[in-house]
């Protein structure tokens, strides 16, 4: 080929390169999320001294109970949910991986021997009857980025694999918090049940004491009765509880991955803990949660998206060339005579298509507008659940206050009965009431408590679990 004639094939594909900085669809601009100044249920609120005590990664720790913290080294070596997470990070990494490689030239090998004997037609010819033919070639093709179709495709594909890497900590941020709630919900039932034990053996000694003074004379078969209805429905009670912490112990094992026939958490008193927890700013909210940081990622996907229905209007240039040698004479296939090439351009462009690329476009629009209002309402979730959490744990400390004079109040009752019944001035319904009701202020007073720990726990999974947005910076493939 002549200068000229080169000269001639590459001028326009030179002048075709040059567009390539050219990019349809708009560019990203992360949606507005309307933020309120400060939370709502906040007033009052006990700000932590100082404000960094929720531990990045190992937020659990701030309770500080060594069987939580082995529990929870736990979930992200054998939780399923997280590995099915993991698994989808991979994918969304590898469908990136695929796209930015639609922005290089494509090359394949081709190597082929054929041995073929052509029809004479019943003439006798000079040449040989059986022919060989040996070839070896490289092809090439590469499909020009004139409108940034591929690149708003990776862009699209890379922001997917950092929703995906959102989303993984969206499940392990949710199965940390669930473990450390159905683990301290474990200890409280412990507590109940210690409770209801401690009030069987009472019962058992009223129990008895009754039935004494049922055999001297002092009271009627009535009072046994109802002596051993009280004591036969607080064992009942008993053993309900212990269904109860059964399972809570079953719950945990699912989430350290483990069958529950391994999984053993020994009874024992632990320290109630309710740490000061820094709430921040609710603008802060949108770079501490995984899930907003989620749907924020998928909000530039999809806008994206746009880019490459908008690039479809315009053609498409396909650049190619071929080269190798072919030869009948395999001894002599890679000698200069044998070689040959060629190069060549190809321009497509749709003509017609019955408003194809139009219906392709506007979904592209209809999708992005639905990613924004995700967004926008995933935020809006996560100021509720922190406001959620935040009035629970104000509220539920002011009950716990009111359920604890309760308590002791129905303990002072029970003691004054008591003594009413033994000096003969009081029967022993009275004495039933009573019990019951400090045994039902004394669980009621256990739930309470539940009810704050697992709250304290839903505060720190509402703010994020200290984790923040900047790590997706790190999550490109």
């Amino acid at each position: 080929m002549t200068n000229t004639r080169m000269s001639v094939l590459i001028a326009p594909v030179a002048g075709a390169l040059t567009l390539v900085g050219c990019m349809m669809g708009p560019n990203y601009v992360r949606p507005a999320a309307e933020a309120p100044a400060a939370y709502k249920e906040a007033a009052g609120w006990k700000v932590a001294q100082p404000q960094d005590n929720v531990a990045r990664g190992q937020w659990w720790a701030i309770f500080g109970d060594a069987k939580l913290d082995e529990l929870e080294a736990q979930v992200d070596i054998s939780n399923q949910n997280l590995k099915v997470a993991e698994a989808n990070v991979r994918q969304a990494q590898a469908l990136t991986q695929a796209a930015r490689a639609e922005l290089f030239p494509a090359v394949t090998g081709n190597v082929n021997a054929t041995r073929s004997k052509p029809p004479t037609g019943g003439q006798i010819v000079n040449t040989p009857g059986i022919r060989n033919n040996y070839n070896v070639a490289l092809d090439a093709s590469w499909e020009i980025d004139l409108w940034g179709s591929i690149r708003r495709n990776v862009e699209s594909r890379e922001a997917s694999a950092q929703a995906s890497v959102a989303n993984l900590e969206v499940a392990r941020l949710s199965a940390q918090a669930l473990l450390a709630q159905d683990y301290w919900l474990l200890r409280v039932a412990d507590a109940e049940i210690v409770l209801l034990n401690e009030t069987v053996a009472a019962y058992e000694k009223s129990l008895q004491l009754t039935r004494n003074q049922y055999a001297a004379g002092v009271v009627g078969r009535n009072d046994v009765v109802q002596a051993e209805t009280q004591l036969k429905s607080t064992q009942a009670q008993a053993f309900d509880a212990g269904v109860q912490r059964a399972q809570l112990e079953h719950a945990v094992a699912l989430l350290i991955g483990k069958p529950p026939s391994d999984v053993s958490i020994a009874v024992q008193a632990v320290q109630w803990v309710f740490p000061d927890i820094p709430t921040g700013m609710p603008s802060e909210l949108l770079e501490r949660r995984p899930d907003v940081a989620a749907a924020e990622r998928g909000v530039a996907a999809a806008n994206a998206q746009i880019g490459v229905a908008e690039a479809a209007f315009f053609p498409s240039l396909t650049l190619s060339a071929t080269g190798g040698y072919q030869s009948s004479s395999f001894a002599h296939l890679f000698s200069l005579p044998n070689q040959y090439w060629a190069i060549g351009a190809a321009v497509a462009q749709a003509i017609f298509d019955a408003g194809l690329r139009s219906a392709q476009k506007a979904q592209a629009v209809a999708a992005y507008d639905q990613t924004v209002a995700t967004y926008r309402q995933t935020v809006l979730i996560g100021f509720q659940e922190v406001e959620d959490n935040l009035a629970a744990l104000r509220i539920l400390e002011q009950e716990a206050q009111v359920q604890d004079e309760a308590v002791k109040a129905a303990r002072e009752s029970v003691t004054i009965t008591n003594n009413q019944y033994k000096a003969g001035t009081a029967n022993y319904l009275a004495v039933v009431v009573v019990q019951a009701a400090a045994l039902n202020n004394e669980r009621t007073a256990l739930a309470i408590l539940g009810r704050r720990l697992t709250a304290s726990v839903g505060l720190v999974k509402a703010l994020g679990g200290g984790w923040n947005a900047s790590e997706l910076a790190q999550a490109k493939p």
